[in-house]
């Protein structure tokens, strides 16, 4: 059974937690933003085909090569084929290859998230649940990984990989096993504080595993703290991604993606402003968005949370 006073995750904690989010517009405009960016992902290829765009055909009469490439026409070379203009000095249509795009950089974000929590969560439990030794092991290996550069590895590992591996598989395990070091360490610490509780008592008196302890009786109780970390892991990883892009060791061309695209706008900013703009906006609001519900969620995945912030900022008003 679970603990006193933590929520487990079921059908009338869902309802608890929805009508929380509902009282927040910012949360619901968040998720909305998100759901919309999944599902225009998603039917990436479906759009491609409505407009008639391939977003790696080259379009050389949509560019002036007098002035360099670039786009003809205004903003960019709108019109009525291409509602985001082109890319320039290539002509390839901008709305599709924005679309595919998110496709990477979610995709990337997701699972390194995902590699990151199970990682992460396993290490810990590992870590309050062994003996002393393998405590103290896992402990100073998550002071380690939490003290790595994780950037300036990832640029020098996604170097040194052969470029026939897929490179979004690559990046994912590349930011997810460098970035496990926070999850490990909020499990151990939350799994501690379970550990001495009744109901972890008595499944341990009634001859339980281990294991079986982890699965039945700590998981359940991890699951909010896990998945508000996991709501504000995925902007972190989104912006890994776009900046191993943006410094040529992520993402290939012809495959596009948002920091690979900022990464070729940058030498464009003066004569096509929107094609900085655009992927630099949209990924500015899928970070916020993402930012906005894992806050969302935190508070009302733990009420008291909320509850501790409010009086914080009376007293300091007071003061």
């Amino acid at each position: 059974m679970p603990a006193p006073g933590i929520s487990t995750p079921g059908a009338g904690t869902a309802r608890q937690v929805w009508r929380r989010l509902r009282r927040r517009p910012a949360a619901l405009t968040a998720a909305g933003v998100l759901a919309l960016l999944v599902l225009l992902a998603l039917a990436a290829p479906l759009l491609a085909q409505l407009t008639g765009q391939d977003p790696n055909a080259y379009h050389d009469d949509l560019v002036d090569s007098a002035r360099g490439g670039v786009p003809l026409g205004s903003f960019g070379g709108i019109s009525a084929d291409h509602w985001l203009g082109v890319e320039p000095g290539t002509g390839r249509d901008l709305f599709t290859r924005l679309l595919y795009g998110a496709r990477i950089s979610l995709l990337v974000a997701l699972g390194a998230t995902a590699v990151q929590i199970l990682v992460g969560v396993a290490a810990g439990l590992a870590a309050a649940l062994g003996n002393r030794f393998v405590g103290q092991l896992i402990g100073r290996l998550t002071d380690v990984m939490i003290a790595l550069p994780v950037l300036v590895l990832g640029i020098a590992l996604t170097a040194v990989v052969p470029p026939d591996f897929p490179r979004p598989l690559l990046l994912i395990l590349v930011i997810g096993l460098l970035d496990w070091g926070g999850t490990a360490r909020m499990v151990r610490a939350q799994t501690l504080a379970l550990r001495g509780l009744d109901f972890v008592e008595s499944a341990r008196l009634s001859g339980n595993s281990t294991l079986r302890i982890a699965r039945r009786e700590l998981l359940p109780s991890l699951a909010a703290p896990v998945i508000t970390l996991a709501a504000i892991k995925v902007p972190t990883a989104m912006v890994a991604e776009a900046s191993l892009s943006f410094l040529g060791v992520g993402v290939k061309p012809p495959t596009p993606s948002w920091g690979q695209m900022l990464s070729s706008a940058q030498t464009w900013f003066r004569a096509d402003p929107a094609y900085v703009l655009l992927p630099a906006g949209l990924l500015f609001v899928t970070v916020l968005a993402f930012t906005v519900l894992g806050d969302a969620l935190r508070t009302a995945l733990d009420p008291r949370e909320g509850s501790r912030l409010r009086v914080g900022t009376r007293k300091e008003r007071k003061g």
